[in-house]
């Protein structure tokens, strides 16, 4: 009965950091989602950039502010593996969701012929979703992984890997 309770509350544990790390990542990612879609907007309808040079910049400075508000709040507790391989995976993940909404906006209006600046945003929309939900597993996995389980050890236990020796006999 008493490793059931300690299973629960494990799971009641682990289930509370999982809603705080998917809380904290939905609003960086709502403050990132409207970053990223005021500036396409602003640079594709008010400054006639293109609609993937546009997708492009405003991709790049919306991931760079996911990438603080990630690290330092949305994923704060778990391991820290340094920030050289953290930022270089987190915009290896992003560069390849990047990749993908490119492809998207490219393919609505290269493809699909369209220059409606509704129907571009509505492609960027549904990029930006998929996108998110590759990005929030890939966070999670590779970029900033859990740390690793403590485990406690009674110490009348030998130490893992402890050579057990026969007793001695006297006499």
């Amino acid at each position: 009965m008493r490793s059931a309770e300690a299973l629960a509350s494990r799971a009641r544990v682990a289930w509370r950091v999982f809603l705080r790390e998917l809380s904290a990542f939905g609003v960086v990612g709502a403050v990132c989602f409207a970053l990223d879609l005021g500036i396409f907007q602003l640079l594709y309808v008010n400054t006639g950039v293109g609609p993937v040079v546009a997708k492009l910049v405003s991709t790049v400075i919306a991931t760079t502010v996911a990438y603080f508000g990630n690290r330092y709040w949305s994923f704060s507790r778990r391991a820290r593996t340094g920030i050289r391989r953290e930022y270089l995976l987190f915009f290896l993940i992003n560069a390849l969701t990047l990749l993908l909404s490119l492809a998207v906006v490219a393919f609505v209006h290269h493809g699909l012929h369209q220059d409606s600046a509704l129907v571009l945003q509505i492609a960027n929309v549904g990029s930006i979703a998929l996108g998110t939900l590759i990005r929030f597993v890939a966070y999670r996995r590779w970029v900033f992984p859990a740390p690793e389980p403590v485990t406690v050890r009674p110490a009348h236990l030998p130490a893992p890997g402890a050579a057990r020796s026969a007793p001695q006999q006297t006499g």
